[in-house]
């Protein structure tokens, strides 16, 4: 008896100790949801104070946490501002103490809208770190060293185009494979062998802009499927081979299929875009057809009538999908129908937000793109705003209850007349970490 007794004490220690790691896009299952416990239900008084600051340079590209260490993509230029020639890089930082580990850099020009850095966030697997530059390079380096393994550049080795807004669909991990949207003619998409680089197979074109969307798998009727939504159609795909399984046309104004495609339920696939924008899927044995479509007439404030999502991914609970709409307005849809439940303003808002804009109950149009990430916690939503504020909120049919708000790094960016921060943060280790343009900080959440 006393022996299972200590055994308990020391399994229970060892499961609030060891903190998750978030390797990639959306964290460890890639779903969106910090499954750790033990994390803070309100913010103290006197806010929240950085555990380390390290200094970055520009990106809009978030951190990933993996075995002690956090990888952080970013850009340098001559003088510090975003424009065509400079460096990209990848740094690697001490995750307890925000000492530099390593650093990989190579020259990039760039040759994209808003040129102020990188956006995918790494995938780091096993002593592996991979890495989709803005302009299309793919790199593999040694997660411990920085050394590199295996690279690709797309538009030379594949002639792709480059987005207008560059290469943002965060690399997938699969088993031995690499999957990535490369871009080029009939090889749009592209799975590599992780260890030597080694191209698996290749599938897919679409002409023009292919879009931002990253891939996704999903399981519907006990398959696997690879989910592909290019600025044409959403495409599914045999994750092994490559062969297409089905196909939905959906052709995206200005290619912007930047929110990552959601499973509902069983059988159901959610996107969401600015100008378009939703779609509901029912994905059946024999194919996937349309379940509902968006009946908005554009993307301005009287034009929406679900969602109509521009950056952030949206996040599905139960029978009803929550996100962020085309003027940061936070919004509950159905589900199964997309009939708008709610909306509410308070989420994208701030200390920056004009005091005649914040007293207002709808949007204003100095509000366009307005921003924030949803990360879901147990029974309650972390969410990362434009401003830079960490909100603890309670998101349910009944409406947005915010239980705790502070302020924990400063927007750098410009876009659109105002300052932002559009980086997804990591949730790890009971911290969150986060950048801007000029530093990286790690806050503990533990409680």
């Amino acid at each position: 008896m006393r022996w299972t007794f200590i055994g308990v004490i020391a399994t229970t220690f060892l499961s609030h100790s060891r903190g998750d790691d978030w390797p990639q896009w959306l964290g460890p299952q890639r779903d969106g949801i910090w499954r750790e416990t033990g994390i803070i239900e309100v913010f103290p008084k006197e806010g929240l104070k950085p555990l380390w600051k390290a200094s970055v340079g520009l990106g809009y590209a978030g951190p990933a946490v993996a075995q002690g260490k956090v990888y952080v993509p970013d850009r340098t230029t001559e003088d510090g501002k975003p424009n065509r020639d400079g460096n990209e890089r990848l740094l690697c930082f001490d995750e307890k103490t925000g000492k530099l580990l390593w650093k990989h850099d190579y020259p990039c020009e760039y040759r994209i809208d808003y040129p102020a850095g990188p956006r995918c966030t790494p995938v780091i697997d096993g002593n592996r770190v991979y890495h989709l530059g803005a302009m299309g390079d793919l790199l593999c380096l040694n997660a411990s060293t920085g050394e590199r393994v295996w690279s690709k550049n797309f538009p030379k080795e594949y002639a792709a185009k480059v987005p207008v807004w560059g290469y943002a669909a965060h690399p997938l991990i699969d088993g031995d494979r690499l999957i990535c949207l490369g871009g080029g003619p009939d090889q749009l998409v592209v799975a590599f062998d992780k260890t030597n680089g080694k191209q698996l197979w290749a599938a897919e074109s679409c002409p023009g802009d292919f879009g931002y969307s990253p891939p996704m798998i999903y399981e519907f009727h006990g398959k696997r499927q690879l989910i592909i939504w290019h600025s044409q159609a959403v495409v599914s795909l045999d994750p092994v081979s490559g062969k297409r399984l089905w196909k939905v046309d959906f052709p995206v104004k200005v290619a912007l299929t930047a929110p990552t495609v959601r499973q509902v339920g069983e059988d159901g696939l959610f996107l969401t875009s600015f100008y378009n924008g939703s779609l509901l899927l029912g994905v059946s044995p024999e194919g996937a057809k349309i379940i509902w479509k968006s009946q908005a007439k554009g993307e301005r404030i009287d034009q929406t009538t679900d969602l109509s999502s521009i950056i952030p991914t949206p996040v599905v609970d139960g029978d009803y999908i929550y996100g962020i709409c085309s003027y940061g307005q936070l919004r509950c849809i159905e589900a199964r129908t997309g009939k708008r439940i709610w909306e509410d303003m308070r989420a994208t808002r701030g200390v920056l937000t004009p005091r005649k804009v914040a007293d207002l109950d709808r949007p204003d149009e100095s509000e366009r793109w307005s921003n924030a990430f949803l990360i879901k916690q147990g029974d309650r939503y972390f969410l990362f705003n434009e401003q830079g504020d960490l909100i603890i909120a309670k998101l349910s049919p009944k409406g947005y209850e915010e239980l705790s708000r502070a302020h924990i790094i400063e927007p750098t960016n410009s876009a659109r007349g105002r300052k932002v921060v559009w980086v997804h943060p990591a949730f790890a280790n009971r911290c969150v970490y986060v950048r801007n343009d000029r530093e990286l900080i790690a806050v503990s959440l533990a409680r």
